[in-house]
C-alpha cells in the first residue's frame, strides 16, 4: 500500500517486538501490546536506574527547585497553599504504609510548589521532566528505610511552614536541605 518492500518492515516489527510494544504471533500478525504501568514500577525497574544519574538529577533539582519555592513563598495563591498542604498531607500517609512507595505523593509536592512559583518555563521544565523526576523519586524512596522517610516528611513540613509564612530565603534554604538529605540517601545505597 506504501510502496515499501517487506524487508523494512520485518526490521521495524522486530525492532518493536523487541522493544515490547507489540507481540508476534505466528501465522496471526503483529499486535499492538496492552501498556501496564504498574508492571513499570517493578522493584527491578527501580535497581535499573543509575545513582550516578539520580545524583544529576538531584543537582538539577537544588538549582530549580530552590528558587522556585522562594518564588512560591512570595506569588503563591491561597488555593495553591492548600494545594500544597493536599500534596503534603497524601505524602504523610504514605510514610506509614509500608506498601507505598510515596514517590507520587512526593512529585506532586514538589510540582505544586513550582506551579506556585508562577513561571511558565520553570513549570515546563519540571513538567517535561516528570517521567525523570518519578522515577528518581520512586528510586530514591524505595531505597529509604522509613526513618528516612520521616526526614522527607520533616523536610517537606519545613518547606510547606516557609512557603505559607512568605518567607522566601526560609523557602530556598528548606529545599536545599531537603534535597541534600534525598542525595545522602542516593549516595549511601549505592
Amino acid at each position: 500500500m506504501f510502496g515499501v518492500s517487506r524487508a523494512p518492515i520485518r526490521e521495524a516489527l522486530s525492532v518493536l517486538s523487541a522493544s515490547g510494544l507489540i507481540e508476534s504471533r505466528q501465522g496471526g500478525g503483529s499486535y499492538v501490546k496492552r501498556v501496564n504501568l504498574v508492571g513499570m514500577l517493578d522493584p527491578m525497574t527501580f535497581e535499573m536506574v543509575e545513582a550516578d544519574q539520580v545524583l544529576e538529577l538531584i543537582e538539577m533539582r537544588i538549582i530549580i527547585e530552590s528558587q522556585a519555592a522562594s518564588l512560591a513563598a512570595l506569588r503563591r495563591t491561597d488555593e495553591e497553599l492548600i494545594e500544597i498542604k493536599e500534596s503534603l498531607e497524601a505524602f504523610k500517609k504514605t510514610v506509614h504504609n509500608s506498601e507505598e512507595i510515596g514517590h507520587e505523593a512526593d512529585y506532586r509536592f514538589h510540582h505544586d510548589i513550582v506551579k506556585a512559583a508562577h513561571n511558565s518555563f520553570l513549570l515546563h521544565a519540571v513538567e517535561d521532566l516528570g517521567h525523570l523526576y518519578r522515577k528518581a523519586l520512586a528510586y530514591s524512596l524505595n531505597k529509604s528505610q522509613k526513618e528516612n522517610r520521616k526526614q522527607t516528611d520533616a523536610d517537606h513540613e519545613r518547606i510547606f511552614e516557609a512557603i505559607k509564612n512568605g518567607e522566601p530565603e526560609e523557602a530556598a534554604e528548606a529545599v536545599r536541605d531537603h534535597l541534600e538529605h534525598v542525595r545522602q540517601k542516593v549516595m549511601v545505597s549505592q
